[in-house]
């Protein structure tokens, strides 16, 4: 399918121009970082529908600003200490699930929990193998959450302190995006999908953002159609996976396979356009 029988957006004024600088080399591309974000499930209407956890950037973001996403955000040098307690698959077999090396792999799992509860309050980790934390609000877990955002302790040196084991069974491997191009911020993202563990409760903590809250996927959807919030693409065809699977058992037992989806910028009739990957279904 070629680029314009794709879905596709035109980019605006400095998007653009850069766009055409990269395109025509005139400025080099940027060299993409790798990150993690994570969509917090949870069941309604006794596991009939799901609602997944978002947040509106500020608008005074680099990245993004205003625009509604999931928890995440890019690897720190410290999310790759092996130190860390671990329960599910190893490293190597993460790195199979999401096409990655064994050591980078063990960063993402855990830049994926830090910033989930950086973000959100949520925890995805227990004091034993087979367990949760039960609860993690209140002053010591604050105080935790704010020490990890001001890199004061690394995700690896909070779990050994607080006794805990990284539930890296609880994430399921999604989808990887990397951002287009022409963007002068560039990530290599990996997306997973977890249950909201019982009896904690997401809250609106996150510096970045300036709302937060649970929606059903179609909701959000039928939201950025009316112009009511923006998502970017990659946000916006997960929403409509999520809407897809129908509840929450489905979504974390559907089977996925990660390859890298790039979105293609071009220049066609006078304009710079973006379009998604092929073979993806863009619901806007």
């Amino acid at each position: 399918m070629s680029s314009a029988a794709r879905p596709a957006i035109q980019l605006p004024g400095m998007l653009a121009q850069r766009a055409r600088d990269v395109l025509s080399g005139k400025i080099p591309a940027v060299t993409p970082s790798d990150a993690a974000t994570v969509m917090l499930l949870r069941p309604v209407r006794d596991d009939a529908g799901l609602e997944v956890y978002m947040l509106r950037r500020r608008p005074t973001m680099a990245f993004a600003p205003g625009a509604f996403v999931f928890p995440g955000g890019s690897v720190d040098p410290r999310d790759a200490e092996i130190e860390v307690e671990w329960a599910g698959p190893d490293a190597a077999a993460w790195g199979r699930m999401i096409d990655a090396p064994a050591d980078l792999a063990r960063a993402l799992i855990c830049a994926a929990v830090r910033e989930t509860f950086e973000e959100s309050g949520v925890l995805l980790a227990g004091p034993a193998a087979d367990t949760v934390v039960a609860d993690t609000r209140g002053d010591g877990w604050e105080a935790d959450r704010r020490a990890l955002l001001e890199r004061s302790v690394s995700l690896a040196g909070l779990l050994r302190r607080r006794g805990l084991i990284l539930r890296s069974d609880l994430l399921r491997a999604w989808s990887r995006w990397v951002t287009p191009v022409t963007e002068e911020r560039r990530y290599d993202t990996r997306f997973f999908a977890a249950a909201l563990p019982a009896g904690q409760l997401a809250r609106d903590v996150s510096g970045e953002a300036d709302r937060a809250g649970w929606v059903g996927p179609d909701e959000a959807l039928a939201a950025a159609r009316r112009r009511e919030i923006v998502v970017l693409p990659p946000t916006a065809v997960t929403l409509g996976e999520l809407a897809a699977c129908g509840n929450l058992p489905a979504a974390l037992t559907a089977r996925r396979r990660l390859t890298a989806l790039i979105p293609e910028v071009y220049v066609a009739d006078g304009a710079v356009w973006l379009s998604v990957p092929p073979g993806l279904d863009y619901p806007l």
